[in-house]
């Protein structure tokens, strides 16, 4: 995971700019609000994903074993080397890739909405051989929960980078479910 992040990553920067990782706000106070922007929306969300995990252990007999599996996939990986990774390159390289080169490249040539949904949609896509239910779904609610809220604030790139990142490393290290 970390190698393909690195590679969307280069790829964002060298067609999308420094542009990829947002725009640089000279207003006071910009850094602290996208960091606590981005507390409460790994929070909200690993909130959506605890009750969705709940609910689909009631309707659907296979869902912890898709969850097990996916949880899994770490393997042997070190705890605290799994987070730093998530934290510092995966979370943060998924989001400059799809929200800050895809969707905001998107939107130059569609409306910005289109533009949410082709890209929510390409998320979730890029899932589909896992063949892994939960996963796909777990790729659907994030990518309209990330690309959603680039749709209605593009400014806030880097509190979404925040968010992923700290979401990724409390479902998959922290707390997960």
């Amino acid at each position: 995971m970390t190698a393909s992040a690195i590679v969307l990553m280069c790829y964002a920067f060298t067609f999308g700019g420094k542009d990829s990782i947002g725009t640089n706000s000279d207003l006071p106070g910009a850094k602290t609000t996208a960091v606590l922007m981005g507390i409460l929306i790994a929070a909200s969300l690993w909130g959506v994903f605890w009750i969705g995990d709940k609910l689909s252990q009631l309707l659907f007999s296979f869902s912890r074993a898709q969850v097990n599996l996916i949880y899994n996939i770490k393997g042997d990986v070190s705890p605290i080397l799994l987070a730093l990774l998530l934290l510092f390159i995966i979370g943060p390289a998924e989001e400059i890739f799809w929200r800050g080169y895809v969707q905001r490249t998107l939107s130059k040539y569609r409306s910005p909405f289109v533009a949410f949904l082709l890209t929510t949609t390409c998320y979730t896509l890029v899932h589909l051989p896992s063949g892994n239910f939960m996963l796909i779904m777990a790729a659907l609610v994030c990518g309209i929960v990330w690309g959603g809220l680039y749709w209605l604030m593009p400014n806030q790139l880097r509190a979404i980078i925040i968010s992923h990142a700290l979401w990724d490393a409390a479902a998959f290290v922290w707390f997960p479910f």
